[in-house]
C-alpha cells in the first residue's frame, strides 16, 4: 500500500489582529480545537495524537487538511515542525492560512509529474495557490522547483498573510518572496470568489 505519514508540531501562530499568540502542543492528546477539509470532499483520513505529535496517513491522491480558526483572524504568521516518515510514490506537504469554509490559501511541497513534449516528468516543486478545495479551480501565486523534504527530519514551514500579501518559508529561507493575492471577488469569471483577508489556519498532506 502506498502512503505518506507525517508527524506535525505546531508552535506558533501569530495574530497581529488580536495581539497575541496561539500555540498549539497537542499536549491533551486530542484535536476538539480541529476540524478536517478534504480537497474535492472526498473521503475523511487518519489523523492522531501520540505523545503530543501529530501523526497524520494519507493513502490517497487528494490532499487533505486538519484546519482551525474562523473568520476573525486577519493578519498573521502560522508555522510548524513537520517530519515525514514514509513515503511511497507521489506524496504533498501543505501549509494553509485564510481558510474560510471551503476557500483556501495553500502553499504545497510535491512531487508533480508535468508533461512535456507528449513525455511525462516527474520533478519536484513548490507551489502556492488559492481557490475552492470543493472545487478545481485555483490561481496560481508561485510555482519553482525545490527539494522535497527528506524522511526522518524536521523541517520548519512558515506561511505569513499580511493584508494581500502572502510570504513562505522552508527552514528559515524564503522561498516565496511576498507575493500580491489578487482579490477577484466581483471579476465575472470568478464569481464566488471571496476576498481572502480573513480566515483559520491550517495543515496537511496527500499521498
Amino acid at each position: 500500500m502506498r502512503f505518506t505519514r507525517i508527524i506535525t508540531l505546531l508552535c506558533f501562530l501569530s495574530f497581529s489582529a488580536s495581539a497575541g499568540t496561539f500555540v498549539e502542543t497537542f499536549s491533551n492528546n486530542d484535536l476538539e480545537a480541529w476540524k478536517e477539509l478534504v480537497h474535492l470532499n472526498k473521503a475523511s483520513g487518519s489523523w492522531e495524537v501520540i505523545n503530543n505529535e501529530l501523526h497524520a496517513v494519507s493513502r490517497e491522491t487528494f490532499r487533505r487538511l486538519l484546519i482551525t480558526g474562523d473568520n476573525t483572524w486577519e493578519n498573521y504568521t502560522i508555522e510548524f515542525d513537520v517530519k515525514p516518515l514514509t513515503k511511497h510514490g507521489v506524496g504533498t506537504i501543505v501549509i494553509a492560512a485564510r481558510v474560510s469554509g471551503a476557500w483556501v490559501v495553500s502553499c504545497n511541497i510535491d512531487d508533480r509529474v508535468e508533461v512535456i513534449d507528449g513525455e511525462p516528468i516527474l520533478g519536484t516543486r513548490i507551489s502556492c495557490d488559492y481557490g475552492d478545495w470543493h472545487g478545481i479551480e485555483f490561481i496560481s501565486l508561485h510555482s519553482a522547483a525545490h527539494p522535497l523534504l527528506r524522511l526522518d527530519k524536521w523541517a520548519h514551514l512558515k506561511l505569513s498573510v499580511q493584508g494581500n500579501i502572502v510570504t513562505f518559508w522552508i527552514d528559515g529561507k524564503q522561498v516565496m518572496e511576498p507575493t500580491k493575492l489578487v482579490i477577484l471577488a466581483g471579476v465575472q469569471a470568478f464569481d464566488g470568489f471571496p476576498d481572502f483577508l480573513t480566515g483559520g489556519v491550517g495543515f496537511g498532506l496527500s499521498k
